[in-house]
């Protein structure tokens, strides 16, 4: 999937939009991102001056940004992804076991793996885990769940 592509299915946009291409895609089991990380990256500003450094929140919303991506494509083809992004919205419900292993830095390219544990109903479990290189940089178990944009209204 190119950044297009991604677009259409996640409502994330810059500065925010942290996913730059999804180069494996397996509906139901697994999906690989890429993260480009440049030094014209906005949160470099202020993290921290002089030594700048991913803040790990946003590798974690990367790798959220990934399992958007997976879930979705998971039950759904690509096109009715796109469109159950008009009527639906997913929100991460918890994060855990999140260990940072070492800093992502200006010129890194951020992988993001992502396999999809189980989808029950609304919620999906995945495992994620982000490298630099063949480098292990941060892990986490994540749970999150599918809504209606009517229901979240309400």
């Amino acid at each position: 999937m190119d950044i297009a592509q991604i677009m259409r299915i996640l409502p994330h946009r810059y500065p925010f939009l942290l996913v730059d291409r999804i180069i494996e895609l397996t509906p139901g089991e697994r999906a690989v991102g890429i993260k480009n990380v440049t030094i014209n990256e906005q949160f470099f500003v202020g993290h921290f001056p002089g030594h700048p450094v991913m803040p790990g929140v946003l590798i974690l919303e990367s790798m959220a940004q990934v399992a958007g991506i997976l879930s979705f494509s998971s039950t759904d083809s690509p096109e009715e992804a796109e469109k159950n992004m008009e009527d639906k919205v997913i929100y991460f419900i918890s994060i855990d076991k999140v260990k940072f292993r070492r800093p992502v830095v200006p010129g890194d390219q951020l992988r993001q793996e992502i396999k999809l544990i189980r989808h029950r109903g609304n919620i999906a479990s995945f495992e994620g885990r982000a490298y630099v290189g063949d480098a292990l940089v941060a892990e986490a178990e994540m749970k999150a769940m599918l809504i209606d944009r009517e229901t979240e209204r309400d």
